[in-house]
């Protein structure tokens, strides 16, 4: 195996595939190097001499400045170099009319709902309204557990804690992220449960469904004696409906897969997300959608997606969702470049702008086709960009709301969570792979041992399709399942 891979010709930077010593002589590309520092795993070094205040090119951008003379050989980080990134800013649209030669969609066994739309889980799901009721929720869940079997995957209650005390848009999103859930296909049948007094009661989640929702049973706590034995009886009926669900066949045009990394390390963006856009762009080909999210972590690489918008008028809804989450920040006082986590320095991604470039190959190379508000829902085949900050569980749950009915999930570090919907995780690397096989669906980091980017995608895709016809991920089998609305205004 290579000791260092760079990763476009531009490139000032190496990054080292495996711990490396001080002293170590390597050759990169006909440049010849003597490391000054040890250098983990992930982490950086330099081609050249660095000066002062130079931009230091990864990815083919630059992903910061130097904030001291580097040589040679050694190693970049958060000790040497800092972000360009500022505020909001004017963009111009410089269209790259990216084009994907269309391929024949491809079958997989999944549940056709009444509105036409497709599940890949038949699951009962209890929904809260508001947090004053989520230990009623989860004792219908535990009740219910005997329901499952045979067309019944799976009863999950949703627990969160709002629905109440909140005001405005903050309100209106809880509102139509809840009412997104309710419509969901994975769903085969879903209970809504309110108090009775919550600012967004089941009624007011009601205005925001879609329809007629011939799944969906209602139930006021208050207006029952015993709550949990009610809304027993209304989940037997959705289970009696649910047991007559059959697989059918259905193809990817009816798919709708979200995009998340979380835990990223300095491996992520040359394995596990360029193996996941070599995904998207192979279902983008065969009729299907996928959703970007993570706004934050666009920051510093947002110019590539505006450029691949399919027309004008998406190029500025894509400057809005950019302008729009940095005044979210600015309006909080808070910096828009402060992003990467601990984990993700220590996996050796410095800046935003390192992080960002990494996070945006899970987008592959097709043109942008929408952009989604937070608690939109996607409507349009192709790439849809959606409006959510990068918290892994915020993230994955909007992505869920806005019709996903899987995620891929790649990480450097590992994280056992799951979201609403099934999660395949992707590691970035061999070891974490072998390390976490608990956690780990896939492994991505065989593509330093030998695979090609292609193959590997392909293996994905063929993964995606099995999950999507009833293999369980790595979280489901654990009974992974959480949910998180964003909480974007005040608390009464």
């Amino acid at each position: 195996m290579n000791e260092l891979i760079r990763i476009h010709p531009d490139d000032m930077v190496a990054v080292a595939l495996q711990p490396l010593a001080a002293g170590t002589a390597l050759e990169v590309e006909g440049i010849s190097l003597t490391l000054t520092e040890d250098t983990p795993m992930g982490h950086k070094v330099a081609l050249r001499a660095i000066r002062c205040g130079e931009p230091v090119i990864k990815y083919g951008f630059p992903i910061g400045e130097a904030t001291e003379d580097i040589p040679a050989g050694g190693h970049i980080h958060t000790n040497n170099l800092r972000t360009l990134l500022a505020g909001e800013k004017d963009y111009v649209y410089h269209p790259s009319h990216p084009q994907l030669a269309d391929k024949e969609p491809v079958t997989f066994m999944g549940y056709r709902r009444e509105n036409g739309r497709v599940g890949i889980r038949n699951e009962l799901w209890i929904i809260p309204t508001v947090g004053c009721v989520n230990d009623v929720a989860a004792a219908l869940e535990r009740k219910a557990a005997s329901l499952v079997g045979g067309s019944v995957e799976g009863v999950y209650a949703f627990r969160h804690p709002y629905g109440c005390s909140q005001l405005g848009d903050d309100q209106e999103n809880t509102r139509q992220v809840l009412a997104d859930l309710c419509m969901h296909p994975n769903a085969g049948g879903v209970l809504l449960v309110g108090l009775g007094c919550e600012n967004s009661s089941v009624a007011e989640v009601m205005k925001h469904l879609e329809g007629e929702q011939p799944r969906l049973r209602t139930m006021v706590c208050q207006d029952y004696s015993d709550e949990v034995e009610a809304g027993y009886k209304l989940i037997e009926e959705l289970a009696a409906q649910m047991a007559k669900d059959e697989r059918v066949p259905c193809d990817t045009r009816d798919l709708v897969i979200g995009l998340k990394c979380g835990g990223s390390d300095g491996l992520s963006g040359i394995t596990a997300n360029p193996t996941i856009g070599g995904f998207s762009d192979r279902l983008v080909a065969r009729g299907g959608a996928t959703i970007l999210t993570e706004v934050p972590e666009m920051f510093g690489a947002e110019t590539i997606l505006m450029d691949r918008c399919r027309d004008e008028e998406t190029f500025g809804k894509t400057v809005r969702l950019i302008n729009d989450f940095k005044h979210y920040f600015e309006a909080s006082g808070q910096p828009v470049y402060e992003n990467p986590s601990p984990g993700n320095k220590a996996g050796g991604i410095t800046t935003l702008e390192d992080k960002a470039l990494g996070c945006t190959q899970k987008s592959g190379s097709a043109p942008v086709s929408d952009v989604l508000p937070y608690a939109g829902r996607v409507k349009t085949a192709g790439l849809n960009l959606l409006s959510a900050p990068g918290n892994d569980l915020v993230a994955s749950t909007a992505l869920a709301a806005a019709g996903a009915q899987m995620v891929l999930f790649s990480t450097g570090r590992g994280t056992p969570f799951g979201c609403p919907v099934p999660t395949i995780k992707i590691a970035s690397n061999s070891p974490l792979a072998k390390k976490k096989a608990n956690w780990i669906d896939f492994n991505a980091g065989r593509l330093l041992d030998g695979m090609t980017l292609p193959e590997l995608s392909d293996d994905l895709f063929d993964l995606v399709l099995a999950v999507a016809g009833g293999a369980k991920t790595r979280a489901e089998a654990g009974g992974f399942r959480d949910l998180a609305i964003f909480k974007t205004g005040v608390t009464l």
